[in-house]
């Protein structure tokens, strides 16, 4: 089952425990495959596992894997594309939203493709408190070895022209409703 392109779905992110981490009110689909489903959040609700809640103000188009374990937000600022990785587990599409683990390392990558691995020192806990299994920590860790690649032959979805083209496409589509 997956989404039609112009569909609007939510995004759930989960902790390793069922816990639900974070929540998007609204993701509009611009494209779906067998390999992935891309959205963008922008004018969203956002609502943290504490209750927080807050409004995104710029788009955002966010590339979800069903065989990947990372998901990746493409920030549009008016200094260029900034990129946000979460490793996560696979993404699934239910029918109505968007799910995930998210297995707490990121990897912040700039416009001019300089990038930062964060929160190494929460995904070290919550292996621990959330008892992650050694298959789960390797595969994370395998997995940002190969982001990192991705992101060093500015292949998909780290080119600039293509985040573009997907925001002219959900202009369109928005346009079009």
């Amino acid at each position: 089952m997956k989404p039609k392109v112009g569909e609007v779905i939510y995004i759930q992110s989960y902790k390793h425990d069922g816990s639900l981490h974070r929540t998007w009110s609204s993701g509009t689909v611009l494209d779906v495959d067998d390999d992935r489903i891309v959205l963008i959040t922008y004018k969203t609700w956002v609502i943290e596992a504490d209750g927080r809640r807050w409004f995104t103000r710029e788009p955002a188009i966010c590339f979800y894997y069903f065989k990947r374990w990372y998901n990746v937000i493409s920030m549009i600022r008016s200094r260029g594309v900034y990129y946000y990785c979460n490793l996560a587990s696979p993404s699934v599409y239910d029918g109505e939203s968007l799910k995930n683990i998210d297995y707490d390392l990121d990897l912040k990558v700039f416009p001019d493709h300089n990038y930062q691995v964060l929160d190494r020192d929460e995904f070290t806990l919550h292996s621990k408190l959330m008892n992650y299994s050694p298959l789960i920590i390797d595969t994370v860790e395998k997995e940002m070895t190969r982001l990192i690649e991705v992101v060093k032959s500015n292949f998909s979805p780290f080119k600039e022209k293509e985040i573009y083209e997907y925001f002219n496409r959900y202009l369109y589509i928005h346009e079009h409703k």
